[in-house]
């Protein structure tokens, strides 16, 4: 990955004999090795999907993926640190918490906010998006989401070509259900974007064709939303959709827009021929034939 600065990822899970980084989370540990800052997550309805929702939907969310929440800032109830946290935060605020609070801190950065939001206008004008909405709760966290916000807006002026605008994220959620066409880019916070990156992929009919990427200045990681289906181990079951979906987008960052398209439509080929049942029946072999013999 050091020499291609790019991947395409399989499902992984930690094993108990893993050592060192790998012990946690391969993914955690790549993310942070390769400082990979933005999270890309697509979400598209295919023809044949299995879905309560007929609206059209293609939507892209883009999760800034190193600060909020996420950064593990926690302090739990009733121990001696939190009490300090406590008392500094009544100092410097002037109001009195009660004892037995749990706090989570709640990072957030003008430079990694302009970061994101630079990268979302700039996947926006490569992949022929026309909207970016920035998603915050800037009403009410002013401090954090209010900064987030601003940065969104100041680099909207930097790419005039794109339109913009942002949504408080329930206001984007309820939106996203009854309305979901509005939306095609989304740039937004960690938490935010886990969130809503759930609800777009279920909109579209689930896990099954949800690819992902991971990218950073350093490199670029190109997987799917779900796990390892250990379940299906050698029982010619499991369902390849979203890995081979990752594959264009993999095509695509790097510009082979062409060759990402026709597999890409392919796919789509193969999942409204087979009414979304694809590799249930299909099997994961039986699929990847299917798309080829589309390709071709």
């Amino acid at each position: 990955m050091r020499r291609t600065k790019v991947a395409l990822k399989g499902p992984l899970s930690p094993s108990q004999k893993s050592a060192g980084p790998f012990q946690k989370s391969v993914g955690v540990y790549l993310r942070q090795e390769f400082e990979l800052f933005a999270s890309v997550r697509p979400a598209k309805l295919y023809p044949g999907a299995t879905t309560l929702f007929t609206a059209p939907l293609d939507v892209v969310v883009i999760r800034e993926n190193t600060e909020d929440l996420y950064m593990g800032f926690e302090f739990e109830a009733n121990r001696r640190e939190t009490d300090v946290v406590l008392e500094a935060m009544q100092k410097a605020s002037g109001r009195r918490l009660k004892p037995g609070y749990g706090l989570s801190v709640k990072p957030i950065s003008k430079e990694a906010s302009r970061r994101i939001a630079d990268f979302a206008f700039d996947y926006a004008a490569r992949m022929g998006r026309k909207r970016v909405t920035a998603v915050h709760k800037a009403n009410l966290m002013k401090a954090t989401d209010g900064l987030f916000l601003q940065a969104a807006k100041e680099v909207s002026k930097e790419y005039p070509q794109i339109a913009f605008d942002d949504k408080l994220i329930d206001s984007a959620c309820m939106q996203l259900v009854t309305q979901p066409s509005q939306f095609d880019v989304i740039v937004t916070t960690n938490l935010y974007g886990d969130i809503l990156s759930d609800l777009t992929v279920g909109i579209a009919g689930g896990l099954a064709t949800a690819p992902a990427a991971n990218v950073g200045e350093k490199a670029a990681i190109f997987e799917t939303l779900h796990g390892p289906a250990m379940k299906s181990k050698g029982k010619n079951t499991a369902n390849p959709t979203a890995m081979i979906l990752a594959g264009t987008l993999m095509l695509r960052h790097l510009g082979e827009r062409d060759a990402a398209d026709r597999l890409e439509n392919a796919v789509a080929a193969v999942l409204g021929q087979r009414g979304g049942q694809d590799s249930r029946t299909l099997g994961p072999n039986q699929m990847a034939d299917a798309v080829l013999a589309a390709i071709q």
